[in-house]
């Protein structure tokens, strides 16, 4: 177990490095509003400590006008409520109607839904104008994602990503609570000839096709089929339907286990048990009930978690991926804690705040039961990233999370003078994400209801 999990480790003992991070956190924003020129578009991810564009999508918007609405909810304050809402406003209409990406759950739950959230939770004044606007953006978010559907010919089927209706991607696990809020919000889609497609349906028909071809559980479906491993992209037939082989945008090969997919996966996973057990038991009436509804995606959930506490560097941060080609040069790597300074491959901390939150989250739902102690785990890798060399101290660093990795194979990532490999540098993904986990745990310790997006 190459994770050293602090079983001792309670949320109370993070308090100290959650305020600090917050500290940081609200500097960071200000200087990225005053400082970036909305005409370049949305940013990115950090070269030389200042943030850029990147064009692909413009799938971390959300993530930036989110990070406002964290910073409110942690802080209670108002300069960050006011600029969140002002941002969603200006900036996400044109991502609720987007019908390009497979990226909502990104980007409209983490501003919509952080918004809507706020007013729930009773952490801002109920105004039903503002509601209404929340949950029409939210229902129609979650019906567009829904619509980007490829059949296959087991019944099933998937929200196909930004390459086309063949393509299935690992990411789109987080992308499902765009359709989870819709459903909760009694939004359904409406196809040809009136067709009424359940959202909910479709939440659960994508999650068994990724469970089902994305993940793999050590049954020798291919000479690589080690428990737990996850593949980037999944290849169909769209002419009949059938799956063809794994494939990968951004890791190093179909064949190996690109990390921060893996950690989309734990964190998708997790946090869609939370919700199909908060519904009522006569949704899943037709589908077999909730137990067999959730058993795949529980499966997924505790495979793709085991494999990232057996696959990450003794602190919990892991390689950018597991098959990565210079790792033989990092003699016993999994043995000691992460060095992202090292000059062979480079570490992704952006993978490590997303599995902590998953982590956290399937350690909630499991309680003790399991292999490992997830709660701990997530808590363990959590406690490594809310300090340096990983937390971004220094006021002229735009970024808070360093050593993100965006696309090493299209050689995105910036690499520093005297350096081989990236590192040094943040994301937007990465920064949300530390926030996110750092709330969740903040929030236990204030007592308040757990953060979840529904």
């Amino acid at each position: 177990m190459p994770l050293k999990i602090d079983k001792t480790l309670k949320p109370q003992a993070l308090r100290g490095k959650i305020g600090r991070l917050f500290e940081l956190s609200a500097g960071k924003i200000i200087e990225l509003e005053r400082g970036w020129p909305e005409a370049k578009g949305t940013p990115v991810f950090t070269v030389k400590g200042k943030y850029t564009t990147r064009g692909w999508t413009e799938w971390t918007q959300g993530f930036q006008v989110g990070s406002s609405f964290l910073q409110f909810d942690a802080t209670g304050d108002p300069q960050f409520l006011a600029l969140g809402r002002r941002k969603t406003v200006e900036l996400m209409a044109s991502h609720v109607s987007h019908v390009g990406v497979h990226d909502h759950g990104f980007n409209n739950v983490s501003t919509y839904g952080n918004l809507w959230r706020l007013i729930r939770e009773g952490k801002i004044p109920t105004d039903q104008r503002e509601v209404d606007f929340c949950e029409l953006a939210l229902k129609t978010s979650g019906a567009i994602q829904a619509a980007r559907w490829t059949p296959i010919n087991n019944g099933d089927g998937y929200i196909y990503s930004f390459n086309g209706p063949h393509s299935l991607f690992i990411d789109t696990m987080r992308s499902l609570r765009s359709l989870a809020l819709a459903h909760q919000l009694g939004h359904l889609l409406m196809a040809e000839r009136d067709a009424r497609i359940s959202l909910l349906e479709r939440l659960i028909q994508h999650a068994r096709t990724t469970a089902t071809f994305a993940i793999y559980y050590g049954k020798e479906r291919d000479a690589y089929d080690a428990r737990g491993r996850t593949a980037h992209e999944s290849i169909f037939n769209i002419n009949d339907g059938n799956y063809r082989c794994p494939n990968s945008q951004q890791g190093y090969s179909p064949f190996s286990t690109w990390t921060r997919g893996l950690a989309w996966a734990i964190c998708g996973f997790a946090e869609q048990l939370e919700f199909l057990w908060s519904r009522p038991e006569e949704e899943f009436g037709e589908r077999g009930g909730r137990k067999a509804v959730t058993k795949f995606i529980l499966e997924g959930a505790i495979a793709t978690a085991d494999f990232y506490i057996e696959n990450s560097c003794t602190c919990g941060v892991p390689m950018w991926d597991t098959g990565a080609p210079n790792l033989h040069r990092l003699d016993g790597y999994l043995e000691k804690p992460a060095n992202p300074f090292n000059e062979w491959e480079p570490v992704d901390s952006s993978a490590a705040a997303i599995a902590a939150q998953g982590l956290l989250r399937l350690g909630r739902a499991l309680g003790a039961k399991g292999r490992y102690d997830y709660r701990a785990a997530g808590l363990t890798v959590l406690s490594t990233l809310l300090q340096e060399p990983y937390l971004a101290t220094s006021t002229k660093h735009q970024g808070l999370l360093l050593h993100s990795i965006y696309h090493r194979p299209n050689g995105w990532d910036y690499i520093q003078k005297g350096q081989k490999v990236p590192n040094g540098e943040s994301s937007m993904w990465g920064d949300y994400h530390l926030r996110e986990a750092a709330l969740m745990v903040w929030k236990e310790t204030q007592g308040e209801p757990c953060l979840t997006f529904f």
